[in-house]
């Protein structure tokens, strides 16, 4: 199994509800396709660096999960099928960059304790 990181970008149209909806739409993927998902972040709306559809701004997720390469191809295209999506990207992540993911996990975990 792979250790990957994708990040997506949702319309800001959205209500908060089918944000959510979207957002559990795609962790179904992963579980059913039998996927570990280490970690789940909501960043929130951002403005972006350039106008992608139009839209200025977005709504920002980031999953971590170990999968097989399989599962990122039909996560991949569900994020496709989704005309919700703006745009997405999924990177698999070396030792390194885990071990760097990590420590930015524990960081973040420790933020929401205080």
């Amino acid at each position: 199994m792979n250790h990957y990181e994708t990040v997506f970008i949702l319309t800001p149209v959205l209500s908060d509800d089918q944000t959510k909806e979207t957002v559990a739409k795609f962790k179904n993927v992963l579980s059913d396709n039998a996927a570990e998902i280490l970690n789940e972040e909501a960043w929130g709306l951002k403005k972006m660096a350039y106008a992608i559809q139009k839209k200025s701004t977005g709504f920002y997720f980031l999953f971590e999960f170990k999968a097989e390469p399989s599962v990122v191809e039909k996560l991949e295209t569900a994020f496709r099928r989704e005309e919700k999506v703006i745009r997405f990207m999924t990177v698999k992540l070396d030792k390194y960059a885990a071990a760097y993911a990590e420590k930015r996990r524990a960081k973040y975990a420790k933020k929401e304790e205080a």
